[in-house]
């Protein structure tokens, strides 16, 4: 048996986000600043909300914490997270507190966290992946008019995140023929957007891959990832080098294809000022990437992935 999950209502091309009808006395959370959410909320013309925009990458748990009880006993009718991955995933996870629906926006177009039931949440400050049915969004708004206004370094670490959890969730374990559909239309239109420099097709190529990912996990990519983004490279950054490595390792059919992407993207080599063993100690355990992935991985394995990841230069 097999089972795909998406939010409850998915709306999704131009003008969406504008004509979408927003539950009064809703809370928007951002990690953005004043002059760029006000020009967002006043496109989407949201009357009578409150905001939070205290939000930092890579939220911790004590913030998420921190919101529930600054907002308690207000009313708040939904949650928006409106921006990266961060805002939404703290509205993921406010909604499995709170059971107040959520609605989740993304603006830079890589995560597809609003289609996921998983969120990133550091504890103890480290980045912690979590799966719950809970954390599914009652709407998930995907508009492209969000898009020009992307600085380049998060459009290009976006489109690479899009891209390597289309294709390593392609080879997961626990794919399936639904899933492996959706993470091949999205890579497609991904490598698209990218190659021939079709910007505009990024935030539909991001929401399939969301929804492909999302149902069949990401795999050696993502758990060799984390420990770079623990020492602040860029989660997208990061896995330019470890998704590569980590489809040459599983000997992929995406490997050429997505290394042919960050070639475009021109990614600078990574750096690890943790010892590679020290390292494979920490992903070791992040059996929710290993587990899933095409090939067992031992500690070993980890070390030589780390160590042609920042010894070598595994884009060239």
């Amino acid at each position: 048996m097999w089972k795909v999950l998406t939010p409850r209502k998915i709306v999704f091309g131009e003008n969406a986000a504008q004509q979408f009808e927003y539950p009064n006395k809703s809370l928007i959370i951002t990690t953005t600043t004043p002059d760029i959410y006000n020009k967002w909320i006043d496109y989407m013309g949201i009357k009578n909300y409150e905001i939070y925009d205290k939000v930092m990458p890579d939220p911790s748990i004590e913030i998420i914490q921190k919101i529930q009880k600054e907002y308690e006993g207000k009313e708040i009718s939904a949650y928006i997270g409106l921006g990266g991955g961060s805002s939404m995933d703290v509205c993921k996870y406010l909604g499995k507190l709170t059971s107040i629906p959520k609605i989740l926006i993304p603006t830079t177009f890589g995560t597809g966290a609003e289609m996921t039931t998983y969120a990133v949440v550091s504890f103890d400050h480290k980045k912690k992946l979590l799966q719950d049915e809970s954390f599914l969004a009652d709407a998930a708004i995907v508009d492209p008019y969000f898009l020009p206004g992307t600085p380049y370094p998060i459009m290009r670490n976006s489109a690479c995140d899009a891209a390597a959890q289309a294709s390593e969730a392609y080879n997961s374990r626990i794919s399936n023929p639904l899933t492996k559909l959706f993470c091949k239309e999205a890579f497609d239109v991904l490598e698209d957007a990218i190659i021939n420099e079709k910007r505009d097709l990024l935030p539909y190529g991001a929401m399939l891959s969301g929804i492909g990912f999302g149902n069949a996990s990401t795999t050696l990519g993502h758990a060799l990832s984390y420990v770079f983004s623990n020492e602040g490279t860029p989660h997208g950054y990061a896995l330019s080098a470890c998704t590569t490595v980590a489809h040459k390792f599983n000997k992929s059919t995406y490997y050429e294809r997505f290394k042919r992407i960050c070639q475009k993207l021109q990614f600078e080599p990574l750096k690890l000022k943790l010892g590679l063993d020290d390292a494979a100690e920490v992903i070791l355990p992040d059996k929710g990437h290993l587990d899933n992935n095409p090939i067992t991985v031992t500690k070993e394995d980890i070390v030589k992935c780390l160590d042609e990841i920042t010894n070598t230069n595994p884009l060239s």
